[in-house]
This record gives structure tokens, sequence and C-alpha cells, in this order.
């Protein structure tokens, strides 16, 4: 037995089998994009519901792309999502290191044994990584795919420069099965010899992945559609090297809409810019699983445990998804009013103090009267312009038909509440909104022709994110007051 065979039966010796085993592997490029997410799901839940392992591998083998940070970013974004990783490059594992670049020595011995086997070939051409990458090349015309042996060997012994390519055979056809699209036949004179090992001794992408996957025992593989024409060459390696082929589980694309899928190029937003538009990461979790798969039933609503419980991943569907934005603040919506109001305070809490700078006033106060009528996170600053410094207003805004108030009777109202208000022995809700109901009841009126005057005075808005007695009780007594006598003095005017 050489050593070169004792290499390979080690590293197949330490695959785990025996359970389902999928992985997300992205590249750090910095831009977590909502398709990413949704594979990163699918691919969580399809580990999950079936009592397996998700794993995370960093795909950096092209290092143009990398951006600092960007793996950070991708932990975060997990880790907030609740995509726990059983391994990875922070975790470890069995089958590590997670990292491609930190396996650059583990590629180059299998594309040599294609070599051997028929599968591949060294390629002496010269040729411009941007014409590689645009796919420029007829392997009809390549005149290193059937160099004799020797010949190779000594360009090789010279030292010239060489790529591996994947021999593809020029007859026939390949067959693959997808779980979503079902077997898919291409012609092999459709497929190109792409490159396995790149100049520079790395490996490309579409060599990297199959060789982890398969040493990493990664029984599902999740990706996009795009992918669908690479598969019957990912087909041929592994059939190349005898390895079984995993379970492949093309997604169709997220789309901005009918005609244009979502990009950075086009300013369509990541993860982080959804979170930084106020939108909550239960919500885009939920939102984003439902595009492209459906669960059985009726129910839209599931938390991240919920979706693992319930996915089939033969429910995804193979059109493509179309992102609507209403319909991700229709689920925001429902989660926001459905979150404990201490969680809601202090998720509003950064967005509240961009409007609200007056220590003295209460975070949590204002969330409370925020809460039922919030969307995004990002609508409280516009919502709270008020309570810092009362603005300039049109004393027309006293003039209310449904509240039966004209500027005569608003200023009445102003006139009898205020002495009531600035003699209640406690500032509270309940006696401040006793105190402005004990006066409509004297007067014979409905309670909005006390409060709606007050309201328009403590705020000068005719939309405020609360009435008046919850106005009145943040902004305090003495502040209270103060507005009133201004709005008395307006109306007097």
């Amino acid at each position: 037995m050489t050593a070169d065979t004792v290499w390979f039966e080690n590293m197949e010796a330490r695959i785990p089998r025996g359970q389902v085993r999928t992985r997300f592997a992205p590249s750090p490029t910095g831009y977590m994009h909502v398709g990413n997410l949704r594979t990163a799901l699918y691919t969580w839940c399809i580990a999950r519901h079936a009592g397996g392992r998700f794993l995370l591998r960093i795909e950096d083998t092209d290092q143009t792309r990398q951006v600092e940070g960007a793996v950070e970013i991708i932990y975060k974004t997990l880790r907030d999502c609740g995509l726990d990783h059983d391994e990875g490059p922070d975790v470890g594992g069995p089958v590590g290191p997670y990292v491609q670049t930190e396996r650059r020595d583990t590629y180059l011995p299998y594309a040599q044994r294609l070599v051997e086997r028929g599968c591949a070939y060294y390629c002496f051409c010269e040729k411009t990584e941007s014409e590689e990458d645009a796919g420029d090349f007829s392997r009809g015309d390549d005149p290193c795919r059937d160099l004799p042996q020797e010949e190779v060997r000594r360009r090789l012994e010279a030292g010239l420069p060489w790529v591996i390519r994947q021999k593809i055979p020029h007859q026939g056809e390949t067959t693959f099965h997808d779980e979503i699209f079902g077997d898919i036949t291409v012609p092999n004179a459709d497929l190109d010899d792409q490159v396995l090992i790149k100049r520079d001794g790395l490996p490309t992408y579409n060599f990297a992945n199959v060789v982890d996957d398969h040493l990493m025992g990664i029984t599902h593989v999740v990706r996009g559609s795009e992918y669908l024409s690479s598969a019957p060459k990912y087909d041929l390696l592994y059939r190349g090297l005898g390895w079984e082929i995993p379970r492949y589980v093309h997604c169709s694309p997220v789309m901005r809409d009918a005609h244009s899928k979502m990009s950075k190029r086009h300013g369509d937003p990541s993860y982080e810019d959804l979170i930084a538009q106020g939108f909550l990461t239960q919500a885009v979790v939920n939102y984003v699983a439902l595009l492209g798969w459906s669960p059985e039933g009726e129910r839209e609503f599931f938390t991240i445990q919920e979706l693992a419980e319930v996915f089939d991943l033969h429910r995804i569907s193979r059109s493509p998804a179309i992102f609507d934005l209403e319909k991700l603040t229709y689920f925001n919506a429902a989660y926001i009013k459905a979150m404990a109001p201490e969680d809601f305070a202090r998720a509003a809490e950064p967005w509240i103090r961009r409007a609200v700078k007056n220590p003295a006033l209460d975070p949590a106060l204002i969330a409370a009267i925020l809460q039922p009528r919030t969307e995004k996170l990002s609508d409280i600053p516009d919502k709270l312009d008020f309570f810092d410094a009362l603005p300039d207003y049109d004393t027309e805004l006293y003039v209310h038909k449904k509240s039966k108030t004209d500027r005569a009777v608003s200023l009445d109202a102003l006139e009898r509440v205020t002495p009531r208000l600035r003699a209640l022995p406690v500032w509270t809700e309940e006696a401040i909104g006793a105190c402005m109901a004990d006066l409509a009841q004297e007067l014979g009126c409905k309670n909005a022709r006390v409060m709606w005057p007050v309201r328009i005075a403590v705020s000068g808005r005719a939309v405020t994110p609360g009435g008046a007695v919850e106005l009145c009780h943040i902004l305090g007594r003495e502040e209270t007051l103060r507005r009133l006598e201004d709005g008395m003095a307006r109306l007097r005017a």
C-alpha cells in the first residue's frame, strides 16, 4: 500500500456517516442577501428536522472578493436568526478546518487522482483569469486535452505554468437528480472542461465544494437554481472519484419583481439593511422561509423551532419567489403587536431616543403607546417629533367635526381642564383620565370634546401615537400645563 493510498483512506475514515449533514457555505463578501439567508435557513431546517448536523464552512478561495469583517457578519447574522451551527471555524468539529484556504493542501491530490483516472488533465495554455471566468474556452480546440503522458511530464518538469481541467466526455449525456426539479439530462457536448486547480494552486469554487462536501459527509446540498447548469459537472466529478452523490436541493431565485433577481447592485436590501430599516429578525426569518416554500394548511406564522419541526423540503417550489416589502411589513407588524411589552420597549428604545433626547421622558411609557400603532421600528422617530419641543402649529387643528370642537369650544375646554389638572394630587394616567372624563360629564358632552383640544395643545399634531391622557402622563405635569397655557394663548390671539 502506497503512502498516497494511506492518505486517501485516512481522509475517508474521518467522514461522519449515518446521519443527515447539511452545510451553509458562504463567501466572505460582507453582504448577506435575502437569497443567502433563505439558503442558510432551509439548510438548517433540513438538518434540524432530521435530528442531523448543520455545518458552517467559509468558502474563501476567491481572494479578490473578500471583504474585511465579512466573516463576523456571517456569524452575527446566523446567531441573530437562531441558525446555530454544530461545526464550523469558530466551534471546530471532526472534519475541519472549515475555511477553504486553510484546506488548500487537500484539493490537489484529488485533482491528480482525477488525472490518473482520465477524468481531468493538465492544461498549459496561456489564458487570462478573465477569459477563464467567462467560460471562453472551447475544449474541442484544446491542444492539452490529449497530450501524451511523456509530454505532460516534460512540461511539468520544465516548470511551465499549468491548471488542471475536468475532462468531460465528448459523447453521451449526463443525468443528475434534484429533489425539487427531478431528473435532468444534459448533453455532454454542452459542458465545458472547467478549471479545477488554478495556477496559484488554489481550487476553483466548483471543485473545492465537491471535495469538501464529500470529506465533510454532507448528505444534502442546498443552493440556488443558478447552479443547476453546473450540477452535471459535479456529478461527473463524484463519479470520477468513486464517491456517493449527495441529494441536491436547488432553490429558485428570490426576485425583486417578475423580471429581475434581487441584487446588491440594484440597491435591494440585505438582511442587515432590513434590520436597519426597522424590521424584526423573527419577522424577516418567518417571511424569508415562505419565499418559495409552503407549509401544509393556511398557517403563516412560525417560530424558528416550529419551522424546523414542519419543514418538508419537497414543498419547496420550482417557481421564483417575489420579495414583497409590503408582505414583510405585514409580518413585522404582527410580530411587534405580539411582543411582550418589556421586549418591545427594549427594541424600541434606540429608535425612541433618536427623536426624544429629553432624559426626563421615560422611553418605556412612550413604547407602551407606540406598540399597537407601529409596523416597523423605523416608523417610531417620525411619530415622536413633538415630545422634546412643541412644534409650531395652526389652530385650525382644534376644529374637529367628529369631536364637535371648534376654536371657541376648544378654548373653553382648555380653560376649564387646566386648573383641574394643576390641582390633581397625583399625576397618573388614571387620575388624568378621570379628570377629563368628569369634566365632560359635567358639561354633558362626550369625552372627545375635552380630550381633542388637550391632545392638540400638548402635541401640535392631528395624529399622535397616543391619546390626550397618555401624552399628558408622559410629558409630566409641568410641561403639560405649559403647553396648555400656550394653546390657550394661541386660541385667544
